[in-house]
């Protein structure tokens, strides 16, 4: 089974990839196609922004705070409390994954040197490059995390109907639901406020998910589901 894991884990790693590389190749080649999408996407968005300040007070107030330090600064709380817990292998698999990624983002932006979308009357301003986001990246960085750690914590859903079962459900739905909620609000609230292409934040999602998997395969990490708690026979 563990095989198995390891093996769909690196399956996945270089199905986010191989769309990533193509992507990355798009934008160098200024492909007409993508292009247009990105300036249609990014003119609706921010003609939107401009008519509704409460709409850009809400994805300035969600990007900051799913913005690449802060998520860093709960990785790094992360890594200890799992050193302490005796999890030393997910917490060197943790630092590994925020910091590989970390790197490539700034690397990847200067190879590409793609610039951010200049707009009239702009909502908000970032620094550097475009390409790939990186909130986009750390955010789906983290959302793997969230993931990959707590999810086998959680208990197993099964079809028992028990008390403890129903919670394990529960806590499922929140743990994946909190994890797309990080990952895709936060991308799109980079092109909402019109400081990143849509090809930006899909690179930084496929970016992200690439190299959460790709270090899972290399430490042998993977969410290994609890056992079901059974309620005691009578």
């Amino acid at each position: 089974m563990g095989a198995l894991r390891l093996g769909r884990t690196s399956t996945v790693s270089l199905l986010a990839f191989l769309p990533f590389a193509l992507l990355a190749g798009l934008v160098l080649g200024g492909w007409p196609p993508l292009r247009r999408l990105d300036v249609t996407v990014t003119e609706h968005l921010h003609g939107y922004a401009v008519a509704h300040p409460l709409w850009v007070r809400v994805m300035s107030v969600w990007t900051d705070a799913f913005a690449p330090m802060p998520l860093r600064a709960a990785a790094l709380v992360l890594v200890v409390w799992l050193a302490r817990r005796g999890a030393r292998r997910l917490a060197v698999w943790v630092a590994t994954t925020m910091l590989v990624g970390g790197l490539l983002g700034p690397l990847l932006k200067l190879l590409v040197g793609r610039a951010r979308p200049a707009l009239p009357d702009p909502v908000a301003e970032a620094p550097g490059l475009a390409f790939p986001s990186g909130h986009a990246l750390n955010a789906m960085l983290a959302a793997g995390v969230l993931v990959v750690v707590f999810l086998p914590r959680a208990p197993t859903p099964d079809r028992a109907g028990q008390p403890v079962v129903r919670a394990g459900a529960v806590v499922h739905t929140v743990i994946w639901l909190g994890a797309l909620l990080i990952a895709l609000v936060t991308g799109f609230s980079r092109i909402a406020l019109g400081v990143h292409w849509t090809s930006d934040v899909l690179a930084g999602w496929l970016l992200g998910l690439t190299v959460v998997t790709a270090a899972a395969t290399a430490l042998g990490v993977w969410p290994r589901p609890a056992a079901p708690r059974r309620p005691p026979a009578r």
